[in-house]
C-alpha cells in the first residue's frame, strides 16, 4: 500500500510518500519538506503564536494535497516537541483539524525513543545484539537500549539541538561564558538519568540518527548521503571533541560552508555537537554508527505490524 507519513518535528515539517507492505523495506516514493521552525515560534509563556500556527496549519493543508496526488491511501499524521510542549498544544491541535481535517497525533518523548529504536533493530537486525540508540532532534534528545526490539531502558530529555540554541546560544558566534554553561546543563541532564542505562550490560552496538548526527559524521569525514543508505558511516567521539570547540569559534554563515551542514541547521549545529559529546562520553562509547532509519521508519513498520496482525 501507498502510505503518507506527515512528522511535524521543531525545525522542519516532512511528508514521507513510501510504498509499504508486510514482510518488506518500505521504499521512499516522494518527500515534500519545509523549515517550519516551529521551536522559534513559541512566545515567552511557551505558546506557539499565531504566525507559527499558520505556517503549521498552511504546511499541512499543502502536504494533504501532495499525498492525494501521489496516491497515498493512508497517512499518518503525528508531530513531536515543538508541538507537544506548547503550552496552547490543543489550540494548535484544534486549529490544524479545523482547517485541514488531519487529526495530529501528539507523540510522547518516550514513544519516539521507542519507534526509533524499533526501526535501528530493523536496519541493522538482530545479529547486531544489544543496541544503544541515541537521537537529537530539535527539541529534545532521546536514548534507548535493547536486545529485542522494544528497548530494556530509554529516556527522553529536553535537549534538543534547536531548544538549546534558542534559549542558551544566544550570540553569533555564541559567547565562551554560554558555551561553558550549557556543556555543564547538558552534562548534569544526562548524567541524572543513566542509571538505568548503566544497570544494564553495554552495548554491542552503539547507533545514532537524526540529521544532526548525519551532519556531525560528516565533519567528521563521513561519506556523503549522495554515496546511498547503504553506506557505512560513523561519528567518533575524538571528531567530536575537536569539532566542538571549533564550531563554537565560528559564525553561522562559517559553519553552512562546512560540508554536509545546510544554511538553516548551521545555527545549531554546535548545541547538537555538544550534547552528542555530551551523551558518547558518559555512556563511554568511542563511536555510533548513522542509521538511515528514525521515527518515520519506525511509524511505518509499526502500522505494517498491525495490519499484519489485523488490527
Amino acid at each position: 500500500m501507498r502510505l503518507g507519513v506527515l512528522d511535524i518535528g521543531s525545525n522542519t515539517g516532512h511528508l514521507l510518500v513510501v510504498d509499504a507492505a508486510g514482510g518488506a523495506a518500505p521504499m521512499p516514493a516522494y518527500s515534500f519538506k519545509e523549515p517550519l521552525r516551529l521551536a522559534e515560534h513559541l512566545d515567552d509563556d511557551g505558546a506557539m503564536t499565531k504566525k507559527g500556527i499558520k505556517a503549521l496549519v498552511d504546511f499541512v493543508g499543502a502536504a494533504l494535497e501532495v499525498a492525494e496526488s501521489k496516491g497515498c491511501e493512508e497517512m499518518l499524521s503525528f508531530a513531536t516537541s515543538a508541538t507537544r510542549d506548547a503550552s496552547n498544544s490543543d489550540d494548535v491541535l484544534d486549529a490544524v483539524k479545523d482547517e485541514t481535517g488531519v487529526v495530529l497525533d501528539v507523540l510522547p518523548g518516550e514513544d519516539e525513543a521507542r519507534l526509533t529504536f524499533l526501526a535501528v533493530r530493523r536496519w541493522f537486525g538482530w545479529s547486531s545484539g544489544r543496541l544503544l540508540v541515541l537521537d537529537i532532534g530539535g527539541g529534545s534528545l532521546e536514548m534507548a537500549t535493547g536486545i529485542d526490539e522494544l528497548p530494556d531502558a530509554l529516556m527522553s530529555l529536553p535537549l534538543g539541538a534547536g531548544r538549546l540554541t534558542r534559549t542558551m546560544l544566544p550570540g553569533n558566534p555564541p559567547r565562551a561564558e554560554d558555551v561553558k554553561a550549557l556543556r555543564k546543563h547538558v552534562r548534569t541532564s544526562i548524567a541524572g538519568r543513566l542509571r538505568p542505562f548503566e544497570a544494564l550490560a553495554r552495548p554491542d552496538h552503539a547507533v545514532a540518527t537524526s540529521k544532526t548526527f548525519k551532519q556531525l559524521a560528516r565533519l567528521g569525514g563521513a561519506p556523503p548521503s549522495s554515496d546511498g543508505d547503504r553506506t557505512p558511516r560513523l561519528l567518533t567521539l575524538e571528531d567530536l571533541v575537536e569539532w566542538v570547540p571549533r564550531l563554537a569559534s565560528m559564525s553561522n554563515d562559517e559553519r553552512a560552508d562546512l560540508p554536509g551542514v545546510s544554511v538553516g541547521r548551521a545555527p545549531q549545529l554546535l548545541a547538537g555537537a555538544i550534547v552528542a559529546e555530551a551523551a558518547m562520553d558518559l555512556l563511554d562509547l568511542p563511536e555510533v554508527q548513522i542509521c538511515p532509519w528514525a521515527l518515520r521508519e519506525g511509524l511505518i513498520l509499526r502500522r505494517l505490524d498491525w495490519m499484519r496482525a489485523g488490527t
